[in-house]
């Protein structure tokens, strides 16, 4: 007599593969998410430094308000502060509602730097 199929150990042994390759990718995975989130803050802060020197360009000052910049806005998810904004530099803050506890910072000129960074023009993570 022959039958077709899988035998109890077989699809056991399967099982437990599935099981421990889950174990495996499952933290892989939600690292690269929060890689992914703090990309997208260190991206807004990018797109800030811009936003504020075409805006000193036209009125020779910085600003610290978003509606001042035209078509600037902060991706989906990231809160975006901008802490300082005087004649002669600017310093902001963002930080992620997906990846709590993470926060990136950039400042130019004059302004005070807030932490985690530490030098001008450089976006820093903590």
């Amino acid at each position: 007599m022959s039958r077709n199929g899988f035998t109890l150990i077989e699809l056991l042994i399967v099982v437990v593969i599935i099981g421990l390759l889950a174990t495996i990718a499952i933290p892989k995975f939600a690292n690269t998410k929060e890689k992914a989130y703090i990309g997208a803050m260190k991206s807004d802060l990018r797109n800030l430094a811009t936003a504020e020197e075409a805006f000193f360009y036209d009125s020779s000052k910085y600003t610290n308000t978003l509606v001042l910049m035209n078509n600037f806005a902060a991706s989906a998810g990231v809160v975006l502060v901008i802490n300082q904004a005087t004649g002669s530099g600017w310093a902001a803050t963002t930080t992620s509602l997906y990846a709590p506890g993470r926060q990136c910072a950039l400042f130019s000129g004059s302004a005070t730097p807030q932490p985690p960074a530490t030098s001008e023009g450089r976006i820093t993570c903590q």
